[in-house]
C-alpha cells in the first residue's frame, strides 16, 4: 500500500525538504497590484514588501480551487494507492474546504486533514506524516498520531509592526497607532486552529525573551521537543537572537524556515517565532 502526501504552500516547506518524500504542494494565491500570483512559485515575500514600499496596494490572499486539488490528487494516484492531504487550519483559510470538495471524486482513496495550524505548524505535521509513510504506517495510524501531536503542539511568535494586523482586520487602527507609539509587541499563538493573543510586552528584547522562555518551558515540560524556527523577511537577525538565547537547551532542531508570501501578507516583515511539538506522540 503506497501513500502520497499532499499539502499546500502555507506549510512553508522548501522544495528540498519535500523532495526526499515526494511531497506535493498546492500553492495558494496572492492578489497584489491587480494580479494573481501563485505563492512560492510566482511571488516571494520580498516582492510584497518591496512593492508596498513603492506604494502598491495592500495584497490579499485566496485558496486554490477544488479543480486544482483534484488535478494533483489524480496525478498522485497514478503511482500511489492513497493520498493523505494536510492543510492550513480551516479557521484561517478555505483551503481545506476546497481539498475536501475535490476529494469527493476519489472516495476513500483521498483523506483530507485539517492541521488546525499554519506555517511550520502545518509543515512539521507534513514531515511527520511523510516519516510515518516511509515506516510503512497506514493512513488511519498516521492521522491518529497527527491528532495526538496537534493537541500538544504549539506556535509562539511576535510581529515587528502592528500595521499588517491592522490592514488585515486583526486589530483596530487606534490600537495599532497606540501600540506603535508605546513600542508594544504582541505575542501571538495558534490554538485550536485560530490565531490568538498570548500577551503583549513593551520592546523588542522582551518579545524575543518571551519566545526563548516559552521554548525552554515547553522542552522542560515535554522532556524534549522538535522545534522549527520561522521568520519573515527582516526577521533573520531576530531569529539569531532567539537561537542565542536557547544555547544549551536540548531539543531536536528542525531548522530555520522563511515564511512564505501568503502568511507574510498577514504577519508583515520582521516576524519571528518558534513551532514546537513533542518528539513522540
Amino acid at each position: 500500500m503506497t501513500i502520497a502526501i499532499v499539502t499546500d504552500s502555507t506549510s512553508d516547506l522548501r522544495p528540498e525538504l519535500r523532495a526526499p518524500y515526494g511531497i506535493r504542494s498546492v500553492p495558494l494565491y496572492v492578489l497584489f497590484d491587480g494580479k494573481m500570483y501563485r505563492d512560492g512559485v510566482e511571488i516571494q515575500p520580498e516582492d510584497l514588501f518591496r512593492g508596498l514600499k513603492e506604494g502598491k496596494k495592500t495584497p490579499s490572499t485566496s485558496q486554490p480551487s477544488p479543480a486544482e486539488f483534484a488535478a494533483v490528487y489524480r496525478e498522485a494516484l497514478e503511482s500511489a494507492d492513497q493520498v493523505l492531504s494536510l492543510h492550513i487550519s480551516g479557521q484561517l483559510s478555505g483551503t481545506v474546504g476546497s481539498a475536501r470538495l475535490a476529494a469527493q471524486e476519489f472516495g476513500d482513496r483521498v483523506t483530507v486533514v485539517d492541521s488546525r495550524s499554519v506555517s511550520m505548524g502545518l509543515g512539521m505535521q507534513v514531515l511527520r506524516a511523510a516519516e510515518r509513510v516511509a515506516e510503512g504506517r497506514s493512513v488511519p495510524e498516521i492521522v491518529a498520531e497527527l491528532e495526538r501531536v496537534a493537541a500538544q503542539a504549539d506556535i509562539r511568535f511576535t510581529v515587528d509592526t502592528l500595521e499588517f494586523l491592522r490592514i488585515n482586520g486583526r486589530i483596530g487602527g487606534a490600537a495599532a497607532l497606540l501600540g506603535g507609539l508605546l513600542n508594544i509587541k504582541p505575542i501571538l499563538t495558534v490554538k485550536q486552529g485560530r490565531v490568538e493573543s498570548g500577551g503583549r510586552v513593551r520592546g523588542h528584547k522582551k518579545a524575543i525573551q518571551d519566545i526563548v522562555d516559552h521554548v525552554r518551558r515547553y522542552v522542560e515540560t515535554h522532556g524534549g521537543a522538535r522545534v522549527a524556527f520561522l521568520a519573515t523577511v527582516g526577521g533573520e537577525e531576530y531569529l539569531r537572537e532567539v537561537r542565542a538565547g536557547l544555547s544549551g537547551v536540548p531539543f531536536e532542531d528542525m531548522g530555520d524556515h522563511p515564511i512564505g508570501a501568503v502568511v507574510a501578507t498577514h504577519a508583515g516583515p520582521g516576524t519571528v517565532g518558534a513551532t514546537l511539538e513533542p518528539i513522540t506522540a
